[in-house]
């Protein structure tokens, strides 16, 4: 009884072996404080809020297109097969840590005919036997599949991670899609009214130059503008029609007509703001950087697996049944039988093998430890990034829509001066190109106005919900 006692509580103490190394969370590798103030706006005293999409986005047919590519999106489908793989995967590493139990019965026939043992006729031997036993389970004594399992169960959650950050950049792409669309359909308005107003001065022009009052040059300069103009509405119908395309790979499917913007909404297809806390442990609210360090932490285990193979595999068969010269009587009394047979296997020479795997197994560590602190840093620039752009972006509204209203007081002006011979035809187109890249420019700064709030959302990591 003192010997089992002894041995008992020798598994009990082996079988809490775990040769991992310990797991502390690396610290980040950027500043602890987001940047503030000066060129980025000053940060809110509120924490950063957790809002869903469909709570963020507020036009509603942004918002029904985001749902059905939530649903018919092919990279977020693989994102989720990927999910299901990691969970499968885990269930088998999983049980590998407990035996399994199989059923067995098997007949043997056999027919001896050596004079010399058996004489006269030959003699025939039927043996019928079944039993329930454990095959070759491994007792893990040192760890080596519990971090196998731990491994698997971290590659899981990485895959639900990146399934996550999948599903954010879908949704960021998606509406970001939207708006492009949206500022190249108000671009494509823009050109074409301007068209339509060089072809009136175009044709005026031509009439003036009839009358004697225009020259010849004043006609040709017209007529490059309107051409010019012309070409534009092409390139624009045709980048028009390439948005959505491209929006529709992204939902899937073809989008209903409805759903399609008529230019960029002017209260903006998101909430007005979006506040931001101070601190930098926001980053580790986004999938991506979760996804790092589960990866990381699985290849920690890898180092208990990698290390627990130089140490004893010790394994247990057993088996329990019944055995009989007759099947009729192979269930009776005094026909049991029982095997156990233990085998311990310790590793002498390799040629370096398992050395080699701890070797690897370390660098494995390593490199996912340098990816996860990428994965910092590179979510710190973004959210820096969209912070610069948010605190700039209405100096930028207002230069645009004052150089806007500037350009079309000067068209007026040089149109006026032309009419009464002041000034030449060539200040007139000269004024009515600058107004036009001024429109221009206006829309394009209207859409970096509304794309970096869905760039900000998505850098801080929403869209989960």
């Amino acid at each position: 009884m003192r010997n089992r006692a002894l041995i008992l509580m020798l598994a009990t103490a082996l079988s809490g072996c775990n040769f991992a190394p310990h797991y502390i969370r690396p610290a980040a590798p950027v500043p602890q404080q987001l940047p503030a103030g000066g060129t980025y706006p000053e940060a809110s005293t509120a924490p950063t809020a957790d809002i869903a999409w469909h709570d963020f986005f507020t036009d509603p047919r942004l918002k029904t297109l985001i749902e059905q590519a939530l649903v018919n999106n092919r990279d977020l489908r693989i994102a989720v097969a990927n999910v299901a793989q990691a969970r499968a995967q885990f269930g088998t590493a999983r049980a590998n840590l407990f035996p399994t139990v199989n059923a067995a019965a098997s007949p043997t026939f056999e027919k001896l005919s050596n004079e010399e043992i058996f004489p006269g006729e030959p003699r025939r031997i039927n043996a019928y036997e079944a039993s329930v036993g454990i095959l070759a389970w491994e007792i893990d004594l040192f760890g080596r599949l519990r971090n196998q399992t731990k491994q698997a169960f971290e590659t899981y959650l990485a895959n639900e991670d990146a399934r996550n950050a999948a599903q954010t950049l879908l949704i960021s792409e998606v509406a970001t899609s939207w708006l492009t669309l949206a500022s190249d359909q108000d671009q494509l308005k823009l050109s074409t009214s301007t068209a339509s107003a060089d072809k009136s001065t175009f044709d005026l022009t031509k009439t003036k130059m009839s009358v004697g009052s225009a020259s010849e040059l004043d006609v040709r300069q017209a007529q490059t503008s309107y051409d010019a103009a012309r070409a534009q509405v092409a390139a624009q119908t045709a980048l028009v029609a390439q948005d959505i395309n491209a929006l529709q790979l992204l939902v899937g499917a073809p989008p209903a007509a409805d759903l399609l913007p008529d230019g960029l909404p002017a209260a903006g297809a998101t909430i007005a703001d979006l506040p931001v806390g101070l601190n930098s442990d926001v980053l580790l609210r986004r999938p991506d950087i979760s996804e790092a360090e589960h990866t990381l932490r699985g290849a920690n285990a890898n180092i208990g697996a990698a290390r627990a193979a130089f140490f004893p595999t010790i394994s247990l068969t057993a088996t329990l049944g019944t055995l009989s010269g007759s099947l009729s009587g192979l269930f009776s009394s005094g026909n049991g039988l029982w095997t156990v047979q233990p085998q311990a296997t310790l590793p002498i020479f390799d040629f370096g093998k398992n050395a080699a795997n701890l070797r690897y197994s370390k660098a494995s560590r390593d490199l996912a430890l340098a990816q996860y602190e990428k994965a910092i840093q590179t979510g710190f620039k973004e959210v820096a990034n969209a912070l610069a752009q948010r605190g700039t972006i209405k100096a930028q509204i207002e230069a645009q829509t004052s150089l806007e209203g500037a350009a079309a007081a000067s068209l007026r002006l040089s149109d006026l001066r032309y009419r009464t011979g002041t000034d030449q035809f060539l200040t007139v187109l000269d004024a009515q190109r600058t107004l036009y890249s001024a429109q221009q420019s206006l829309i394009t700064t209207r859409l970096t106005e509304q794309s970096n709030m869905v760039e900000l959302y998505r850098s801080l990591g929403g869209g989960l919900k």
